[in-house]
């Protein structure tokens, strides 16, 4: 079955409950007036016209509560309540002025007004539960000093009637709760969305990881068995895969925030196999979003090379350290090394791999990426050095 409430307003849909819930209060206090009303008849110098006057409260009462709560009109459902809450303080105003026309003066002095204090109340709490707690207690003012006014008792203690306390109570209490209401719908509906994308994530790492991230480790696995030409094509296939993988990961750990700054440890930590160890400090080392990610790129690009050029035996480093003012990353391995001025060579020779992928990364953050060794049998080591807050 369609339910209205889906089609109602974020705050609409927060406040329904407590509008619904105080039409059945209006519809109480309908019954308590009809009620003071027979008792109170044989008082009055015009009982016909305080018939009148109650039958109109009661045709009142049934439409405004129909609109109020909202079963058959939920797409208007903000502009009726507007206007009905409007027409309400209207109403009630000239119903309390009406006692004066039923009654002489002995009687309005000294006893409730014609729609009484509980039939009132109900002009405030819709006034509350639209604009909030001070559009409550200023409603619940204003019906006090009416009923103050036709009564003729501004010369006594005003207090010392429970009508103002009354009113300004309740106007205070559901302009609390709407409010409350509203912020606690605002809380879910974002806690919704974040988990609805928080799904989707996972949904596209399966399938990016049963298709693409496989298909990539199948190149790179096999341009290497190749080797030759393949074998440039099997080190592209890996850094992408590394890089997708990196993707995946900071996505995974960072669900919908708005936080500016991520933990690089997590995307770090991500790139361990049985072949690579990574070490990380105890603490979150939060940098920006797009600096981890390029930090993370960098370092999957080394490590990369080490599974392609340093020996099927050969074991890798990673080693993060926040001295405050400067991360270091070192990427250390054992294998066969690089011949002296290799690097030179192969960008002398337009071979930008290394140059756009560690020194271009590194050097966009304002950092240095610096290899501490060079020569054959000696392994290799990267150090990167990024500054925490980078010259602009």
């Amino acid at each position: 079955m369609r339910t209205h409430t889906a089609e109602l307003s974020s705050a609409d849909a927060a406040t329904a409950p407590l509008w619904r819930a105080a039409q059945a209060f209006r519809l109480v206090t309908l019954l308590y007036a009809i009620g003071q009303q027979i008792a109170s008849v044989p008082y009055y110098q015009h009982p016909r016209l305080s018939w009148v006057l109650i039958a109109l409260m009661a045709i009142w009462s049934g439409s405004s509560a129909l609109l109020l709560s909202q079963w058959y009109f939920p797409i208007a459902t903000g502009r009726i309540r507007g206007w009905v809450v409007f027409g309400d303080q209207v109403v009630t105003v000239l119903l309390i002025a009406s006692t004066r026309l039923v009654a002489d003066y002995d009687w309005y002095h000294g006893h409730q007004t014609l729609p009484t204090t509980l039939w009132i109340a109900n002009s405030v709490i819709s006034m509350a539960i639209l604009r909030g707690p001070v559009a409550g207690v200023v409603a619940g003012l204003g019906m006090s000093a009416v009923v103050v006014t036709v009564r003729d008792q501004w010369g006594q203690d005003v207090w010392g009637d429970a009508t103002a306390p009354v009113l300004v109570s309740v106007g205070l209490a559901l302009g609390l709760a709407a409010n409350t209401a509203r912020r606690a719908q605002v809380q879910l509906e974002r806690a919704l969305r974040i988990t609805a994308a928080a799904q989707e994530r996972e949904r596209l790492a399966r399938e990016v990881h049963d298709g693409v991230l496989q298909v990539l480790a199948f190149i790179k696995r096999r341009g290497t068995e190749i080797g030759g030409p393949a074998a440039e094509l099997a080190q592209r296939a890996g850094e992408q895969e590394v890089a997708l993988r990196v993707l995946l990961s900071e996505q995974a750990q960072r669900p919908d925030s708005g936080d500016a700054e991520v933990d690089l440890r997590p995307l770090l930590t991500t790139l361990a196999t049985p072949s690579v160890s990574v070490a990380t400090p105890g603490d979150p080392v939060r940098v920006g979003r797009v600096a981890a990610h390029e930090i993370a790129a960098a370092v999957a690009t080394a490590l990369s090379n080490v599974e392609l050029h340093a020996g099927p035996t050969a074991k890798a480093y990673v080693l993060l350290e926040d001295t405050g003012d400067m991360l270091v990353v070192s990427v250390r391995d054992d294998g066969v090394g690089i011949p002296a001025g290799r690097l030179a060579a192969a960008e002398a020779e337009g071979r930008m791999g290394v140059s756009r992928s560690i020194v271009g990364r590194i050097g966009a953050l304002g950092g240095t990426a610096e290899l501490l060794t060079e020569g054959e049998d000696l392994g290799t080591e990267w150090e990167f050095r990024i500054p925490r807050h980078p010259a602009r």
